[in-house]
């Protein structure tokens, strides 16, 4: 069976534009999950050694770029695009940054809209200097 994503909306929803949709219902297809995906360098040594993030850009905007780029090369590895990412939770150091984050979303997810949540933490577990950290998951045919 081929894939088919629906982007349900309530049947009482008001006209308004919405940058994500608040339920998705797949049928057919191959699941991807990308996790723990930030502006760090994908492979990197554990335990973490903190010189190799120095390159990591040290503003949302920046952040937001190279890790929507890591996870670019995740879903490509599957035969998958921004277009079949379903569902994206996004954890951010410092909430007051979202709108650069959405900002920098938009262009790359263009008219794509996943279901997504957001919440800030106090840290990511990669490295003090992280930002942002996303895990998406897609569906694939």
């Amino acid at each position: 069976m081929a894939k088919k994503i629906e982007h349900l909306h309530w049947p009482d929803a008001p006209d308004i534009w919405m940058p994500y949709a608040p339920a998705i219902k797949v049928t057919g297809g191959s699941m991807l999950f990308c996790a723990g995906v930030t502006a760090a360098p994908v492979y990197h040594s554990h335990p973490h050694i903190p010189e190799e993030f120095e390159s990591m850009p040290d503003d949302m905007d920046g952040q937001a770029r190279a890790a929507l780029e890591n996870l670019k090369k995740g879903l490509e590895a599957a035969g998958a695009t921004f277009d079949d990412v379903i569902s994206a939770d996004r954890f951010l150091t410092d909430m007051e940054e979202q709108d650069d984050l959405n900002k920098v979303w938009a262009e790359y997810f263009g008219e794509a809209k996943p279901a997504t949540t957001t919440v800030q933490v106090v840290r990511m577990a990669t490295d003090p200097r992280c930002k942002i950290e996303i895990n998406a998951i897609a569906v694939i045919d």
